[in-house]
């Protein structure tokens, strides 16, 4: 495989080549040669200018190539021309990660996901094949407009796109289901964000004690995964590990993955991972805030982990906002270092999601106080005359629909701590 850039005015050259690198690796190619390019703006015809066109196509003949893949996205027409120039198959960057997410879906959904987006990616491409077959004749008489077959590519391809858009749906509704049921007793969701190769896998399984696979490779991780994650005081929370950003991710890919990066978007707080020890990191930092604002995720609290401390001699820290809230943490998902910090963090923001409540229970109800001590966050009692306890305690919408599956809860009357103290008895 041969690599060509062409650097824009968005771009760092030597930064976005080395990722296109990564990437084709990733995919699982051997790259032989790198190309440069310097033009103002693309040719329409071949998006190479004519003296790079020559000298690919000579690097073609010379490493006996069969792939050249540009670091950009080019049109079909570009696409045709530079194949008929340069005598070798051309591909562009969407239609590399398009092949890398292929070969990493393994659900159901992920695959169905994978490959819409390759047929909406596809469908804008047919003018390059079946350009040698004329339209279908008959003899005398039986002349008639018929169908090419680039019409029946585009119609077959239609009829699939039509074909996975509805088994999606019916995936989609699944997903819904199961949503609506989290909300009957309301669970925090907090996702995992970030750019490809973070260390978002390697975060996920330390917190959680999952086994997802975690390699230095680029979308290692394609399908999502959920596990509990239990908070000290402040019941549980919902870990999801979702799919790295990259810059310039296809919009067909956003747009098929749109129903699985919905949690991002409803989550109660994200874990935004950066690699610390990337010389580009705040690059990727301000691409994954482009992405999270396309999903409609801008508004979610963020915390910024930044991974790899063991990489960079760092220590571990954590640095509170003007509220005093923990907003940037330190650590190394590799060695632990500072996972406690982080930890922490999230107890604290979850905590804002937490209201604060005022207990009267009477004996009987033991079991509500032992429950209140190991699921919220209990912050005074106090015992009366008659032997009940008056426990003041922050707990989540969570842990009360828990509650409410306790006979003794019955017994017990509740006050919310609001501007003005109300009363309920249950």
């Amino acid at each position: 495989m041969i690599l060509v850039h062409q650097p824009d005015n968005r771009t760092d050259g030597e930064a976005s080549l080395h990722e296109l690198r990564l990437l084709a690796e990733s995919a699982g190619a051997d790259v032989v040669h790198c190309v440069f390019a310097n033009r103002k703006s693309p040719d329409p015809s071949t998006y190479l200018g004519k003296g790079k066109v020559s000298e690919l196509s000579d690097l073609v003949e010379q490493y006996d190539a069969d792939l050249a893949l540009i670091n950009h996205a080019v049109s079909p027409i570009q696409e045709r021309n530079l194949e008929r120039a340069i005598k070798c198959r051309v591909l562009d960057r969407t239609g590399l990660i398009l092949d890398i997410f292929a070969q990493r879906a393994a659900t159901r959904e992920g695959k169905l996901q994978v490959e819409l987006a390759q047929l909406r990616h596809l469908s804008t491409r047919l003018v390059r094949g079946w350009t040698h077959l004329e339209r279908q004749k008959g003899g005398i008489g039986l002349r008639g407009p018929g169908e090419t077959q680039l019409e029946t590519d585009r119609r077959l391809i239609s009829q699939r796109i039509k074909h996975l858009k509805r088994r999606l749906q019916r995936v989609s509704s699944q997903r819904d289901v199961r949503r609506k049921s989290r909300r009957k007793v309301p669970i925090p969701t907090v996702c995992l964000v970030g750019y490809t190769n973070a260390g978002k896998s390697s975060l996920f399984n330390k917190l959680t004690g999952a086994n997802v696979l975690a390699v230095n490779q680029l979308f290692a991780t394609l399908d999502p995964t959920m596990r509990r994650l239990d908070l000290a005081n402040h019941g549980s929370v919902v870990l999801s590990d979702t799919v790295g950003f990259i810059r310039d991710l296809p919009h067909t890919l956003i747009k098929a993955f749109h129903s699985t990066l919905e949690e991002v978007a409803q989550a109660a707080l994200l874990l935004h991972v950066v690699d610390s020890n990337d010389d580009d990191h705040d690059v990727h930092i301000e691409q994954v805030k482009v992405v999270l604002n396309e999903l409609g995720a801008g508004d979610v609290p963020v915390i910024t982990v930044y991974n790899k401390i063991d990489l960079t001699g760092r220590a571990c820290a954590s640095e509170p906002n003007e509220a005093g809230y923990p907003t940037r943490i330190w650590l190394s998902a590799h060695t632990g270092e500072g996972l406690d910090l982080l930890v922490n963090a999230i107890q604290e923001h979850i905590s804002w999601l937490n209201r604060q409540y005022v207990f009267h229970i009477p004996p009987q109800a033991a079991d509500v106080r032992a429950f209140l001590y190991r699921r919220a966050d209990v912050i005074n009692e106090e015992c009366v005359c008659d032997g009940a306890w008056v426990i003041r305690a922050k707990i989540s919408d969570t842990e009360i629909g828990r509650l409410q599956s306790f006979e003794q809860f019955g017994v017990c009357s509740v006050s919310t701590e609001t501007d003005q103290t109300m009363r309920v008895a249950l």
